[in-house]
């Protein structure tokens, strides 16, 4: 049996990595990318089985971006996944704090690290494209004084010491990653959870009515966000996450949304592993 191709965004030792392996085993293909969309495009074009994308922190909240790439390429949520964010402070091996002049990670990671950083003023942070990434740069270009914030398999792919564990401000921190496929997920398992989209008429006290309705119907709306509808000014969508236990209340609640407030797109059916 052929490998499976999971796109993930980010290099080996990354979050996302961490999370394909958690998900589809040790025996997998990685295709790494160093942003969200060419993981989107491969998964939209056959070139990967499935995707792994990360689509809001407990802290930091949601990557709205990435609602629209799942949009844009027509792909279905097969599944979610939790996962506990861990930062470790690494460099090269025999350094200490006091000795590293610069930090350098994804800006998500460095937001969520900011009283660590305030305690060590004369560390100078700089933004990059992905945690692991940072991790790779520096054993590779054996830079002395230079930092990385990433996961602990990272240290251990990478050869990198932990200077100081776990970092992150909030110890109880998470980032909700979902599972991306090409074709709408087969629902032969139970589910509860669903991702929507719903374009409402621009029409005043809309929304509230939106959210009476599925409130009424008794289902939890776990998530809402807004993006605006390009081609139509003041005009908006909204990404929701709906937990239901009857399938088919929701199935009645999607008809009567689109009955009374206008188009809907389900991105996927899939159980809440929250």
């Amino acid at each position: 049996m052929a490998q499976l191709k999971i796109a993930i965004q980010g290099v080996l030792g990354s979050f996302h990595h961490q999370v394909a392996l958690r998900n589809f085993g040790e025996d997998i293909s990685i295709l790494d990318f160093t942003t969200f969309e060419p993981v989107a495009r491969a998964v939209a074009r056959g070139e990967a089985d499935f995707a792994v994308m990360a689509i809001e922190n407990s802290i930091a909240g949601a990557i709205l971006p990435n609602y629209d790439l799942i949009d844009r390429y027509g792909l279905s949520i097969r599944d979610e996944y939790y996962l506990p964010i861990g930062h470790q402070f690494m460099a090269l091996p025999g350094q200490s704090i006091q000795e590293i002049r610069e930090v350098r990670s994804h800006p998500m990671a460095l937001l969520q690290c900011k009283a660590f950083f305030a305690l060590h003023p004369h560390i100078q942070l700089k933004e990059d494209t992905d945690t692991a990434s940072v991790a790779r740069d520096i054993a590779d270009g054996n830079w002395k004084g230079v930092a990385a914030i990433a996961s602990t398999i990272a240290a251990d792919i990478y050869g990198m010491e932990i200077l100081a564990p776990d970092i992150q401000t909030v110890k109880n921190n998470f980032t909700r990653f979902i599972i991306l496929q090409k074709d709408a997920v087969n629902l032969e398992k139970p589910v509860n959870k669903a991702s929507i989209k719903v374009t409402i008429l621009n029409e005043k006290g809309g929304l509230a009515k939106l959210l009476t309705l599925i409130a009424e119907n008794g289902i939890d709306l776990s998530k809402i966000q807004s993006i605006p509808v390009i081609e139509k000014p003041w005009e908006y969508a909204f990404f929701l996450d709906l937990v239901f236990e009857d399938h088919a209340i929701f199935s009645q609640t999607i008809e009567e949304i689109r009955a009374s407030f206008g188009e809907v797109k389900i991105f996927g059916e899939y159980q809440s592993r929250k």
